[in-house]
């Protein structure tokens, strides 16, 4: 059963394209009931509008508070068209039936955004009538089409051009997206005003956290055939982020896809200058910089060329014919980069099979430095029944920031090199031990139980793949707890070490970095990667 649109109620606070919209009405002889701002706005466009003060005969009152919680408005939107009865009581009372509700809400969201936003603001801006309508409209979609965004206008508008009508098919369409939308709202709400201590302080955490998320798409499977999976992300902006990327070939991505992708994304564009980040199962095996996209991926692939086969690759930089080139040399699930030139996708086109994903960075680029570009203020772990949440670790150190503990002063390019290992090893499971020289990885351990078996695995990963340990320095998420794993990068050749700093046995680390005459920094910060 399809409505036939007579009489529309409109009331937005986001007056994006209403006026087009209005018209198109309009030329439909749809009857336009409207409130404040937004009757003003269609009148000063010459578009013929009804009061919602006149139609119900009760004017706006408590400053605009209460205008539309009325039973004509109501009943209007509420009365089942297919019930007798229903329609009987609406002719007693004389409430003609809204067909059409265009309701967006108050700007709650955006304004408790806003860091100078005040509790007093943050209230007045909490809709009560908007969501009240739109929970009446969506609640008889059978009878009534409800539009909460602009994006809506136009599907609905070539319904009404071909029919004069909505859709049963779209009117319920519209009216989960209304729910939904009035879901989040709520849930906005409830966020901000669980965040208030008892003395009137913010805290960081909020007393009741919602979650707001939406499906971008179902997956085949999850993590193992036998898992279901989907892909959601949050509601909130998300610049330069993986759930904003725009797939440009390759078949569907998978759960692995998708979780190594945000692995190899994160830690790329951390990086200002040309990097590559090959990934395999969420860890780095190799990390370089380079003069352009190709040198920074021959560099990385040469850190670990058996684990990079199968793996995720990313760019910083867009991605030209000669990186591509370079790229499809080996077997490649993923290939993530801000943009591919026409020579790039020509190359990629031979190899079907590839999924290439486009994440501009031009468009977080103000937001701050690399270490904020786009990234979520919290972290969420699902444990058991609950959840921990903690805030990101964004924590950046520089060459100002290190303190200097052993005899040995590293030099300024050895220095270059360990806030770059420090960067990546950021990025790899616990337990880590990075290994890099001149902006390249050179071995990476990583997620063993025990630090001096993580320093083990780089040395032997740096000399399957024939490259050299001698001059080296090394990161450590974490610090030393015994001086072997110190004694095991030294014995290989490494020159300077940066880790946190921080255990009980530092002095004796020290000491094991003395006698092997290499230098040593902390930062004072760790990066545990679970």
């Amino acid at each position: 059963m399809a409505a036939k649109i007579q009489r529309a109620l409109i009331s937005v606070t986001d007056k994006s394209g209403i006026i087009d919209l209005c018209r198109e009405l309009r030329a439909f002889r749809v009857e336009l009931l409207s409130t404040g701002g937004t009757a003003r706005l269609l009148r000063d466009n010459d578009i013929p509008v009804v009061e919602v003060a006149e139609f119900t005969g009760f004017p706006e009152i408590l400053d605009g508070r209460v205008k539309t919680l009325h039973p004509k408005v109501h009943g209007a939107l509420l009365a089942r068209r297919d019930r007798a009865a229903h329609m009987e009581t609406l002719a007693a009372h004389g409430i003609p039936v809204i067909d059409l509700l265009v309701v967006n809400l108050y700007a709650f969201e955006a304004t408790v955004g806003q860091p100078s936003c005040t509790l007093e603001q943050a209230i007045e801006n909490i809709d009560i009538g908007g969501p009240a309508m739109v929970r009446s409209a969506a609640k008889n979609w059978r009878g009534v089409a409800v539009l909460t965004d602009p994006a809506q206008y136009e599907q609905v508008l070539s319904e009404i051009k071909r029919s004069g009508e909505v859709s049963e098919a779209t009117r319920f369409a519209l009216a989960v997206a209304a729910f939904n939308r009035i879901s989040s709202y709520d849930a906005a709400i409830s966020d901000y005003l669980s965040s208030f201590r008892p003395d009137g302080s913010r805290g960081e955490f909020p007393a009741q956290a919602n979650g707001r998320f939406v499906k971008l798409q179902d997956l085949r499977y999850g993590e193992n055939p036998h898992q279901r999976a989907a892909f959601y992300r949050d509601l909130g902006p998300a610049p330069g982020s993986l759930v904003t990327a725009r797939q440009r070939q390759g078949k569907e991505l998978s759960y692995n896809n998708i979780a190594d992708a945000d692995a190899a994304w994160e830690c790329v564009r951390s990086f200002d200058t040309c990097a590559c980040v090959i990934v395999k199962h969420a860890n780095p095996c190799g990390v370089a910089l380079g003069a352009t996209p190709a040198a920074a991926y021959a560099r990385a692939y040469a850190t670990d060329p058996t684990s990079a086969f199968g793996g995720i690759i990313a760019f910083n930089h867009a991605v030209d014919g000669a990186a591509a080139q370079a790229a499809t040399r080996q077997f490649v699930e993923v290939v993530i980069a801000p943009a591919f030139s026409p020579e790039a996708m020509e190359e990629f086109a031979r190899r079907p099979h590839v999924r290439l994903l486009e994440i501009p960075l031009d468009d977080v680029k103000a937001a701050g430095n690399a270490w904020e570009r786009g990234r979520n203020a919290h972290d969420v772990k699902r444990v058991g029944s609950g959840l921990l949440v903690q805030t990101a670790d964004n924590a950046e150190v520089s060459a100002e920031t290190l303190r200097v503990v052993t005899a040995r002063q590293p030099t300024a390019a050895q220095q270059a090199d360990l806030l770059f290992a420090w960067r990546v090893a950021k990025y790899v499971k616990s337990n880590a031990i990075v290994y890099c020289r001149d902006g390249q990885t050179i071995g990476i351990g990583a997620g063993q139980m025990s630090r001096v078996d993580s320093t083990r695995i780089a040395r032997i990963k740096a000399e399957n793949a024939g490259l050299r340990l001698r001059g080296t320095v090394v990161a450590s998420d974490a610090f030393f707890p015994f001086r072997d794993g110190l004694d095991v990068v030294a014995e290989a050749g490494a020159a300077a070490v940066i880790q946190p700093g921080g255990s009980a046995r530092d002095e004796e680390v020290i000491a094991a970095a003395n006698e092997h005459d290499i230098a040593m920094v902390f930062t004072g910060i760790r990066h545990f990667r679970h």
